[in-house]
């Protein structure tokens, strides 16, 4: 499992102009059991996904497809980890 973490190198303006690239490429990569859950950071500074891969060759492949990545837009700081404790409510639940 796979933490990424965006940093905004741009202002929020030149973000908002690749936002709706950017939520197409989540939506492409939910639908393919890639990401399990993903949002802004508080304060709006980036943000944050929660990746289910493979390896970390895997992890680079599927940022190197994120139009914040291609557009230099944001910087990505990569936490690998393994869970060992997990809820028992689904996440939708959990966000409620």
């Amino acid at each position: 499992m796979f933490i990424a973490v965006l940093t905004y190198k741009k202002s929020l303006e030149e973000v908002d102009r690749y936002l709706q690239a950017h939520r197409d490429y989540l939506a492409e990569h939910y639908a393919a059991g890639d990401f399990i859950a993903s949002g802004p950071q508080t304060p709006r500074v980036g943000g944050v996904i929660m990746i289910k891969a493979e390896n970390r060759a895997a992890v680079d492949t599927i940022i190197s497809q994120d139009p914040f990545k291609i557009n230099g837009i944001a910087d990505y700081q990569i936490v690998e980890f393994t869970p060992t404790m997990v809820c028992d409510a689904s996440l939708s639940d959990i966000l409620k």
